[in-house]
């Protein structure tokens, strides 16, 4: 008899990064909270979660990062200012988004040690089962949530799940590249893992969007506190051995739509002008000053 797949309920969101790039802006606002045009980049991403069906949100934080647990808090002060003034539609805009009482966890990655140690710092609230992890800097846009297909995903086929996307030949050493029976396929069983692998060594075009399911075993791995590139405990090479691992199997669910590194400022600005030019409400306007400004 096949047991059960156990649901995706949790997702976990690494925030604890310093955001060097956005200084000075990032030094007194953490950057996940810079605002794609106006909502903060977190935002967006919980966002994506919560349509998806995430029941609880695990942020993984560092210092001055307050901030973030206060925006997903309720603000007395704001809400009954917004009552007092009639603004209805505003405050029923932040009592919807808000996360119910004991949905939102929150726990400290206490020294920038990788994406791997940041994971691995989740693993009592995540307990026992598998679970999201998604990368606030990049944004997927798309009329579905990535997340979304790959629960799907997951719900069809249990294992481990990457979101990718394809990238030119010529940048693959610039990302981490998975391996796939069928590069064509929505969903592929993975056949290899590699981070920036050289040029001309790349076993595929699609690349790691920042988008994961996981079983729970990976926190065994990541216990050995086993460093690697950039003297960090890296998420990938506990993914290449769970891999390794009988009963494991990853697959890579490939995501057609559009994605934005908001960790660049190229990514953040053009993630900017794209988001507002599909807002209805000033998508028009902002269009007509684009066009005036390029003359």
């Amino acid at each position: 008899m096949t047991t059960p797949l156990k649901p995706i309920r949790k997702a976990v969101f690494p925030v604890a990064g310093l955001g060097t790039r956005f200084l000075p802006a990032t030094k007194a606002v953490p950057k996940e909270m810079l605002t794609v045009v106006d909502r903060p980049v977190i935002q967006h991403v919980v966002d994506e979660a919560r349509a998806a069906g995430i029941e609880h949100f695990v942020f993984v934080t560092g210092r001055n990062k307050g901030v973030i647990e206060d925006h997903f808090d309720s603000q007395y002060e704001l809400e009954r200012t917004l009552a007092d003034r009639g603004k209805k539609a505003e405050l029923e805009q932040l009592m919807s988004e808000l996360p119910a009482a004991g949905q939102a966890s929150f726990t400290r990655q206490q020294a920038p040690l990788g994406l791997g140690h940041a994971v691995w710092c989740a693993r009592d609230i995540v307990g026992d089962e598998p679970f999201a992890v998604l990368l606030p800097d990049m944004l997927h846009y798309a009329d579905k949530p990535c997340l979304a297909e790959m629960i799907e995903a997951y719900n069809a086929h249990g294992g481990n799940h990457i979101a990718v996307a394809p990238v030119p030949d010529d940048q693959t050493h610039m990302y981490g590249i998975v391996g796939v029976e069928d590069r064509a396929a929505k969903v592929s069983k993975i056949t290899s893992m590699v981070e920036k692998p050289p040029k001309g060594t790349a076993p595929s075009n699609l690349h790691v969007t920042g988008r994961y399911i996981l079983q729970p075993q990976i926190f065994d791995l990541l216990a050995k506190q086993e460093r690697g590139a950039g003297n960090e405990i890296q998420l990938t090479d506990a993914m290449i051995r769970l891999a390794a691992t009988p009963g494991q199997t990853f697959f890579a669910d490939r995501f057609d739509g559009k994605i934005y590194d908001t960790g660049s400022k190229i990514g953040f600005l053009t993630a900017n002008v794209a988001y507002a030019l599909a807002r209805p409400d000033i998508g028009p306007a902002l269009k007509a000053e684009i066009k005036a400004l390029l003359g």
